[in-house]
């Protein structure tokens, strides 16, 4: 059990893509391998969470890029995201298996993985390495990270989540 980190403050661990890189830097001062997953996130459920206890185990720190409110808009439609950028990080920064949070307001996230030049590279069973973005997952070779695809877990998923609630009115 990690004592230590027990007490820790989520908002410390939200940062700019800045604050984040300068974070990177220590991590390989360091030697250590940097896992990185992107994502909307809205409706934190057990899905998410395993997810995210799964993936932070192939590295030694974990971040975790989330689309703005604006680009979850754009990809899901006006009626999300349910909950709020902030608010989405500040609870995937609760989990302990991640260690920082950056939010991004572009339709991709090329850019962000070319200045975080992660290690490991993670994406959900619903991706295979034909589905990811030809300009990110160039971005991620060039970066030498190592591509994997965890397990989708059957029966978690936010729009499922949503759909049902919806059909309970």
């Amino acid at each position: 059990m990690n004592i230590a980190g027990m007490n820790r403050n989520p908002a410390d661990l939200i940062m700019t893509l800045e604050e984040a890189v300068a974070w990177r830097k220590k991590l390989q001062e360091q030697q250590l391998d940097l896992v990185i997953t992107n994502g909307c996130f809205d409706l934190l459920h057990r899905g998410h969470a395993e997810y995210m206890m799964r993936a932070r185990a192939l590295g030694d720190a974990m971040l975790v890029l989330i689309n703005s409110d604006a680009s979850v808009q754009k990809l899901k439609g006006s009626s999300r995201p349910v909950i709020d950028e902030y608010s989405r990080a500040y609870m995937l920064c609760a989990l302990e298996s991640v260690d920082a949070v950056v939010t991004f307001n572009t339709p991709r996230c090329d850019d962000l993985f070319r200045a975080l030049r992660p290690d490991i590279y993670v994406k959900g069973g619903d991706y295979d390495i034909n589905s990811i973005d030809k300009d990110e997952k160039q971005a991620l070779l060039d970066a030498g990270a190592d591509i994997k695809f965890l397990p989708f877990i059957d029966g978690f998923s936010t729009s499922d989540i949503i759909s049902k609630i919806k059909a309970e009115d």
